[in-house]
């Protein structure tokens, strides 16, 4: 294993976020000095001590490698500094763990820096982010575009730290891995491992010959939506800091918001009636669109819609988005629904289409925001939505879950195992976009979705185990742990749309935050870490 190459990149990566948090730290102090705000005093102490802890260690990892590949004076000698896939699948684990704790770390300093004149000394170890563990489960549910929270206040929080918060879902919504491979010196076949084990799906196809080039397509169509959302926010009521923060989290199907109430903040007494359609349709929209595999785009700008269309995992997914929201929605009508700011509409036809459509495009997309509390709507709605947390987005999208692709390829394998049952003699290929699925693939593809369903299970039960017996409900450990491992953010009863997961203990909430992981690489990144045959040499 070739640590020092793996240690050198990933002391790139931490320099890095670095660069991205005084870009943060910049503009609280902004805040801080020509909008006279004094609560960013005390998040830009915690974003320079982060700054500081995270450069210095970023250098010396870096300057490690760097002295090492050259030999340093002649006692080391000078190292092959191509990624292999062993140490491509560290680098990429290793980034998301190491990048909670250094995401994590402005939280928890923010809180520590406090003194009397914010906060009262007898009460602030009750905070949240008085926790270490609460604060690398708020951090990797940024980074691993999660957006479960365990705050129970957000608006108490700094503008800047949940500027920072939001930007956590940015940058690991197409992968701080590819971002690294888009941006940073070329790492030859090692790049192109890095993007192959960062990339979600259970195959990738480059938009382009060359990794590094395919790279930078995704993150100049990602940039793209970006402003054009931040605009369309700014245009129909929002702040520019809010437009920021809910593109971020929106792109990266992430959910984290500067509110409480999520996107149901923005209510007619807020933005106005026509305003708070318009929020919800936008943000309908750029869910969609960020749950798509990102390469039909580089397929659409080059008019090449036929391809587009004949994709079956896009049909696959929008059908299921239709599908599914004229059930959710068909309950809805003629009831009363209860939004997440505490007020509620009578659901006529339009609004019951209005939120049931909303729920079911961000429980699909894996974003995890809200305009309704689903938790009391009826049995089948509730039941569509966990479904759907399951299936997730497109692969090569932002999103997290099985993927469609997989979840198709599947009933396909399905249906024809039972046409075999009655027709033994028939050998049938299975075939998705006119290309044959081979053994290996369909065997993969099993393997995965039997993985997440025992994951989704052992994880549900350490959750009962870890807490205290009868403070946690079955339905509440089931969910939490499909939504974390799914990369959802809420749940149902105790986690459901208008609660959070501050009140699990920290062991719970770094079991969640493994979960996160495991969801965010795809299970097999990070479980491979505990093979021991994977530490042993060549």
């Amino acid at each position: 294993m070739k640590l020092r190459i793996v240690f050198q990149q990933l002391g790139l990566v931490m320099l890095v976020m670095c660069f991205c948090m005084l870009l943060i730290t910049a503009w609280a102090a902004w805040q801080l000095y020509a909008a006279d705000k004094t609560e960013e005093l005390y998040a830009i102490y915690g974003l320079l001590g982060t700054i500081g802890v995270g450069s210095f260690v970023g250098l010396i990892m870096w300057g490690w490698g760097r002295y090492a590949k050259k030999g340093g004076d002649g006692m080391l000698p000078a190292f092959d500094e191509t990624l292999g896939r062993r140490e491509a699948l560290l680098l990429v684990a290793l980034t998301w763990i190491v990048g909670a704790a250094l995401s994590g770390l402005p939280y928890f300093l923010w809180w520590h820096f406090n003194d009397e004149h914010l906060v009262d000394a007898a009460t602030r170890s009750g905070h949240e982010f008085a926790s270490f563990a609460s604060c690398y489960f708020e951090a990797m549910s940024g980074l691993t575009t999660t957006g479960s929270t365990v705050l129970s206040d957000i608006s108490g929080v700094p503008q800047g730290l949940l500027l920072w918060r939001a930007m956590t879902h940015w940058l690991g919504g197409l992968g701080i891995v590819v971002l690294f491979v888009a941006v940073l010196p070329n790492l030859g076949v090692g790049g192109k491992r890095l993007f192959f084990v960062e990339a979600p799906g259970p195959q990738q196809q480059g938009v382009r010959p060359r990794i590094r080039e395919t790279a930078r397509i995704l993150w100049l169509i990602y940039l793209f939506f970006t402003i054009i959302q931040v605009v369309l926010y700014k245009a129909f009521g929002l702040t520019w800091f809010e437009a920021v923060c809910h593109t971020f989290a929106t792109l990266a199907t992430g959910g984290f918001s500067t509110h409480n109430a999520s996107i149901g903040y923005y209510n007619a007494e807020h933005i106005g009636v026509l305003n708070t359609w318009m929020i919800d349709f936008i943000t309908v929209i750029f869910m969609i669109l960020a749950g798509v595999n990102f390469g039909l785009y580089y397929h659409l700008a080059r008019r090449r819609f036929k391809l587009i269309w004949k994709d079956p995992e896009l049909r696959t997914y929008l059908a299921i988005i239709v599908g599914a929201t004229m059930v959710v929605s068909a309950y809805l009508v003629g009831s009363t629904i209860q939004v997440t700011d505490g007020s509620t509409v009578e659901g006529t036809a339009p609004e019951a289409v209005r939120f049931g459509l909303f729920q079911v495009v961000s429980i699909q997309t894996t974003t995890g925001f809200g305009t309704a509390n689903f938790n009391v709507w009826p049995f089948v709605p509730k039941m569509v939505l966990l479904m759907l947390m399951f299936v997730g987005a497109s692969a090569g999208s932002t999103g997290g879950g099985i993927k469609v692709i997989r979840v198709l390829i599947g009933f396909r394998i399905m249906f024809a195992e039972i046409e075999r049952i009655f027709r033994p003699s028939v050998v049938r290929p299975i075939r998705i976009a006119g290309s044959t699925i081979s053994t290996e693939l369909k065997q993969a593809v099993l393997v995965y979705i039997l993985g997440i369903i025992v994951l989704w299970w052992l994880g549900s039960i350490v959750l009962m185990v870890l807490e205290p017996a009868g403070s946690l409900s079955y339905v509440s450990a089931a969910t939490a742990s499909a939504a974390t491992l799914n990369n959802i953010g809420p749940g149902l009863e105790q986690v459901g749309a208008i609660e959070n997961y501050g009140f699990f203990s920290s062991s719970s909430k770094m079991v969640m935050a493994l979960l996160m992981a495991l969801g965010r690489l795809e299970v097999y990144a990070i479980l491979v870490l505990f093979t021991p045959s994977f530490w042993r040499s060549e």
